[in-house]
């Protein structure tokens, strides 16, 4: 039986990423690999009014390799009031944006300097919303091979790997903002501001089995 999973950290991840913790009791996020750009280690999807929008995490030396713990946010750019300002906008009018706004709005005050503190602090708020316990740790070095206890979830939640996101993660509909077609996996926080507490049921309807 798989009682952990190993997992890269996410910027506020997809349900897919939510919903392969259930069952489990710890969570090892991946601190020694090497950055992989493209991937939703620093983008979210959310849904606006006109399409998919996309929120990109500046970095400092993404193209080089360094360890995903230890990469740097470039903020010489104004992305966090650019993404809080996307966030109100997909939101605002969203059942929940009030009960949430004020969990989320102080991240994008504080000036984190690695893309992985500004990562983790969202995971702990989002699993604290879904009231999803589980022991969170970080992995000691990078392992090819891993115990069969583990469910080796790295790079699996992907977004140019959709195919296999079918073996991961069960799409199950709920009430989204804008759009007469439902929109399946996006951040979680499209799952948070649109059903609030009935999130942890979606969540749990949505384990691939």
């Amino acid at each position: 039986m798989q009682d952990s999973i190993l997992i890269e950290l996410q910027y506020l991840p997809s349900i897919a990423f939510f919903s392969n913790l259930e069952g489990k009791e710890k969570l090892i996020l991946e601190a020694n690999e090497f950055f992989e750009k493209q991937t939703y280690r620093n983008r979210c999807h959310l849904l606006s009014s006109q399409q998919i929008e996309i929120l990109t995490v500046p970095l400092q030396g993404a193209n080089k390799k360094i360890k995903t713990r230890d990469i740097k946010i470039d903020n010489s750019q104004s992305w966090s009031k650019k993404h809080w300002r996307s966030i109100k906008t997909c939101y605002g009018k969203s059942p929940f944006f009030e009960y949430f706004a004020d969990e989320f709005h102080p991240i994008y005050k504080n000036n984190y300097i690695f893309l992985w503190d500004l990562n983790l602090d969202l995971l702990t708020i989002c699993l604290k919303i879904t009231t999803q316990k589980i022991e969170i740790v970080e992995s000691v070095s990078y392992k090819k091979n891993i115990s069969e206890n583990v469910m080796d979830a790295r790079s699996l939640i992907h977004p140019k790997k959709p195919d296999y996101l079918e073996r991961l993660y069960k799409s199950t509909a709920y009430g989204q903002s804008f759009g007469n077609n439902f929109e399946p996996n996006l951040s979680v926080i499209d799952l948070l501001m649109n059903e609030g507490p009935n999130a942890k049921n979606v969540i749990q309807q949505s384990i691939f089995k």
